[in-house]
C-alpha cells in the first residue's frame, strides 16, 4: 500500500518511527512534510497529508501532531476522509473495522515509540467489517457531510 505520511513540528520527533514501522511493513511512505521543528498549522499539513487519499493515489493515511487532536478535527472536514485517533494498537484497527477509517492521527507527545509499530500494523492490517451495522453506520457517518446546521 501507499501510505500518506505528515506531521507538524510537534509531531516531526515522532515521524521517522511511524516512516521506519510503515517501511518495515513492507509499504511505500508519501511523505507529506514537515521536514523540521520549525512550526508549521497542522491545518495545513493535514490537508497536504490527506489530498493524496481523497486523489487515489494513497491508500490510507498516518498524521503526527502534538496531542493528535488538532490533526483529527481538520482531517474528519475533508471530504471522504474519516480520521480516528489512535494511541494505542487497538482503536487502531478497530477504527477502520468498525468506522472505515482511512487516515489516523497519533500524538507524539503522549504514545510511547515502543507502541508506534503496533499502531501502524494494527491500522495497516485492519479491514472494514463490511456488514450490515457497519455499513449503515458509515452511511450514516457520510450523509453528515451533507447536513447544513438547521437540519
Amino acid at each position: 500500500m501507499r501510505i500518506a505520511l505528515g506531521a507538524d513540528h510537534a509531531g516531526f520527533p515522532l515521524k521517522d518511527v511511524v516512516r521506519a514501522a510503515i517501511e518495515s511493513l513492507g509499504h511505500e511512505v508519501v511523505d507529506r512534510g514537515t521536514f523540521s521543528t520549525d512550526p508549521v498549522d497542522f491545518p495545513d499539513i493535514t490537508q497536504q497529508t490527506c489530498a493524496p487519499v481523497s486523489s487515489g493515489d494513497a491508500d490510507r493515511a498516518i498524521l503526527v501532531c502534538g496531542t493528535g487532536q488538532g490533526a483529527i478535527m481538520a482531517a474528519n472536514k475533508l471530504p471522504g476522509i474519516r480520521c480516528g485517533l489512535a494511541h494505542e494498537p487497538y482503536s487502531a484497527h478497530q477504527a477502520v473495522e468498525h468506522d472505515d477509517a482511512n487516515v489516523i492521527a497519533m500524538g507524539a507527545w503522549l504514545v510511547p515509540h515502543a507502541l508506534v509499530p503496533d499502531i501502524v500494523r494494527e491500522f495497516l492490517q485492519a479491514t472494514f467489517d463490511d456488514d450490515d451495522d457497519t455499513r449503515r453506520r458509515v452511511a450514516k457517518l457520510n450523509a453528515l457531510d451533507h447536513l447544513t446546521p438547521t437540519d
